[in-house]
């Protein structure tokens, strides 16, 4: 009784905590960046850091087994995964392009786990016989932590092709608005307007060198995640095919949630191999990046819709108050 009022205060401790950071980051948005807002978001996000750790020792301590059995659990290990991303460039003394990326994604885990949809696997029960390893904090930990990982990353790129798509319009619009000019205006109309552009030359190439620094910066903070996912995915599926060997006699037996968990697998592998092309980076390897976010949503939580494959055990119906 002590612990399950334990875990439900540090749940809605954590989701409160998650929902103030995340209005801070509006009001950054809204007006100039505010130093004190902006440590008291990062020190909101150690805070649930936290209070989500504690969530997760007090589920291991009364339940008996390594809270990752279920899609509860694992949504709570997810969120714990976005804190941790968080925090990691905080205390490095860097520029945090994170920060836009994992709050959301953690105010919406923290949602949906206290939203009262998961409310039949809410509980902890006995492990089924499969799940009675010790595979299963090296499998699932890993898989999580890629997944978070990876969406994170995804994400940075989505907004990267955001800005680029913006900038592309931008620069079209301009060169028609030019054109026009040129075409049905007079000769000594368009060069009076064509001195004000000069005059404007100096403000249009510093927001641009910014944009493209924005950009690089975004590509390149992807690739950093991404590749930190990839290696954390690759090391989750060997150890769940060592794991497979030893519950079923077979280290992969094409399961709904094996086989996207290849594909999920595959779409990066061909991200980080665009990655060596010079010509194939930024938006190229950005659109491959935003497919696998689809991927990664559909092998986490799609495939748990089903309830079938030897997996099936992470399935659940959603209910409703």
């Amino acid at each position: 009784m002590i612990f399950s009022t334990l875990e439900h205060i540090f749940t809605h401790i954590s989701f409160s905590i998650v929902s103030i950071v995340i209005t801070i980051h509006l009001i950054t948005l809204l007006v100039d960046e505010i130093v004190r807002l902006y440590d008291s978001s990062e020190k909101g996000m150690i805070a649930t850091f936290f209070c989500i750790t504690g969530l997760l020792v007090t589920r291991w301590i009364y339940s008996g087994h390594f809270p990752l059995s279920n899609l509860y659990e694992s949504l709570i290990f997810l969120s714990w995964s976005f804190s941790i991303i968080h925090i990691v460039p905080y205390f490095k003394k860097q520029k945090n392009y994170l920060s836009g990326i994992t709050v959301p994604s953690a105010i919406f885990t923290q949602g949906f786990v206290t939203s009262g949809l998961l409310t039949e696997i809410h509980q902890s029960e006995i492990l089924v016989p499969a799940l009675q390893s010790e595979w299963l904090i090296m499998h699932v930990s890993m898989m999580v932590l890629g997944y978070a990982a990876l969406l994170c990353g995804s994400l940075l790129s989505v907004a990267l092709l955001v800005i680029t798509f913006q900038k592309d319009i931008k620069i079209f619009f301009k060169s028609n608005h030019l054109l026009n000019e040129l075409f049905f205006f007079g000769e000594i109309q368009y060069r009076n307007q064509r001195s004000n552009v000069l005059r404007n030359t100096s403000f249009f190439s510093a927001r641009n060198y910014y944009k493209s620094q924005l950009i690089q910066q975004l590509d390149n903070w992807s690739y950093r995640v991404i590749s930190l996912g990839f290696i954390f995915l690759t090391i989750g599926i060997l150890s769940g095919a060592v794991w497979a060997n030893e519950a079923w006699g077979s280290y992969w037996s094409w399961d709904p949630k094996e086989t996207w968990a290849f594909i999920t697998w595959t779409i990066f592998a061909i991200y980080l191999h665009t990655r060596t092309n010079a010509n194939l980076q930024g938006a190229n390897s950005a659109i491959v990046a935003s497919i696998g976010f689809l991927i990664i949503w559909i092998c986490y939580f799609g495939v748990n819709l089903l309830g079938i494959g030897l997996h099936s055990y992470g399935s659940f119906t959603l209910t409703s108050n």
